[in-house]
């Protein structure tokens, strides 16, 4: 049995920046520990994995993995996943919808930009862990927050973001699904970092789902509509935020890498 497969440079600037996603495109679901098994053999931050959906709502049902477990959101897999299917396996069309662990989730394209519309996440504060989150992240930060599975942890400078070192073992400690670190930009309204080694990742180079928490908090303490934010990471990735009510669209450029069969 052979697989479609494609590899996504996603959120990125230019190839081999951004973060890289496999996408796989299956007729039928195979089994949890299959799917997981090809997560792992492909050993990136994510594999997308797509089965054409039955129902009217939905063109696609959509999973992720990353090399040892399964989320309940990924955002640069699912620009990838749009991404391919928008201009590989489809045409005639701007919009794909998935259905999800998240609910129901699309991509736009306009141009050669690609647009998430994903739930928001406002997180809240929790900065009785500022300790906790010290010892993690190696400096001590203004404000602490959480949102779902997600950690905030607020910088006053790009600078004091870009410097951490991470104790991973400690990051990992704190739960949830990992760790957000933001400030401020210097040529951006916001950059960030992501550490979620507690799911097999030690640094994101780009996380999608890390910006529906960052928009909210970032708009209303800005006053801000639009965001233009960059993830930080050695890779590095640029992605423009807006809030629509209980939604938040994220939009980045996608760039093909790899295509190609896999075999099963």
């Amino acid at each position: 049995m052979t697989v479609p497969f494609y590899q996504v440079d996603a959120f990125a600037p230019a190839r081999f920046q951004g973060n890289p996603a496999a996408v796989m495109v299956l007729e039928t679901w195979l089994g949890d520990a299959h799917l997981q098994a090809i997560a792992a053999e492909n050993n990136l931050a994510e594999t997308a994995f797509l089965v054409p959906s039955e129902g009217h709502a939905a063109d696609y049902e959509l999973r992720w993995f990353t090399p040892t477990v399964e989320v309940d959101l990924c955002g640069h897999a699912t620009l990838a996943s749009g991404f391919v299917v928008l201009t590989h396996l489809v045409s005639g069309r701007d919009t794909v919808t998935f259905s999800s662990r998240s609910g129901l989730l699309s991509v736009r394209r306009t141009g050669d930009l690609y647009t998430l519309d994903f739930p928001v996440n406002p997180p809240e504060p929790a900065n009785e862990h500022r300790a906790a989150m010290a010892v993690a992240l190696g400096s001590r930060p203004e404000t602490v927050l959480r949102a779902g599975g997600f950690w905030l942890a607020v910088f006053d400078h790009e600078a004091a973001v870009a410097g951490l070192v991470p104790d991973m073992a400690a990051t990992a400690a704190l739960g949830g699904v990992g760790v957000i670190a933001s400030a401020p930009g210097e040529y951006v309204d916001i950059v960030s970092r992501f550490f979620a080694p507690q799911s097999g990742i030690d640094e994101d180079p780009v996380t999608g789902s890390a910006h529906t928490v960052l928009t909210p908090y970032w708009a209303e303490r800005l006053d801000k509509g639009n965001l233009q934010a960059r993830q930080i990471s050695a890779r590095g990735g640029t992605l423009s935020c807006r809030r629509n009510g209980d939604r938040v669209a994220i939009g980045g450029r996608c760039e093909l890498v790899i295509a190609g069969h896999f075999h099963v």
